[in-house]
């Protein structure tokens, strides 16, 4: 069943709002590697499904939680956060974030400001919410491990 903080499209001047007043303190970037220190709260990033993902937990200067997801090699395959603000999408996302500007522009205009879906062959995004009430995904569809999908990403 689709989440329907996802489904809708939203115009590219609303995106671009969106990633304009993002906020800022990413770590890494989709597609880098996951740094090898520990996090912000002191802890190493948790095992997940039998060993396939790595998950570190951050919070960014915006105070919104951002889980960053890596193989279990170390590349960061995938974004979820929740939280007042949006994380800093451009550099979050990094090589990957030209690709989804020009897929957000492409968005044929339907005037919902909440919530958008951008697919595009290397980078899938989504996110929505009220103000203040930010959420939101990102990942790689090429970069899943087998049996991961992007419904493990929260």
């Amino acid at each position: 069943m689709p989440n329907p903080c996802f489904s809708p499209v939203f115009s590219a001047s609303a995106m671009a709002l969106i990633v304009l007043c993002a906020s800022a303190n990413a770590r890494a970037e989709l597609g880098g590697a996951m740094p090898v220190d520990a996090n912000s709260s002191g802890a190493e990033p948790k095992t997940l499904l039998n060993g396939a993902l790595r998950l570190r937990t951050l919070t960014d200067a915006g105070n919104t939680t951002i889980n960053e997801y890596a193989t279990n090699t170390g590349q960061i395959i995938a974004y979820a956060w929740e939280g007042p603000t949006m994380p800093d999408l451009h550099a979050l996302l990094g090589k990957y974030a030209d690709s989804y500007r020009s897929g957000a522009a492409a968005l044929p205009p339907d005037g919902n400001l909440h919530a958008s879906r951008v697919v595009r062959p290397d980078v899938i995004v989504e996110s929505g919410g009220p103000m203040r009430g930010y959420v939101g995904r990102a990942w790689l569809p090429a970069a899943l491990p087998p049996g991961i999908t992007a419904d493990d990403f929260r």
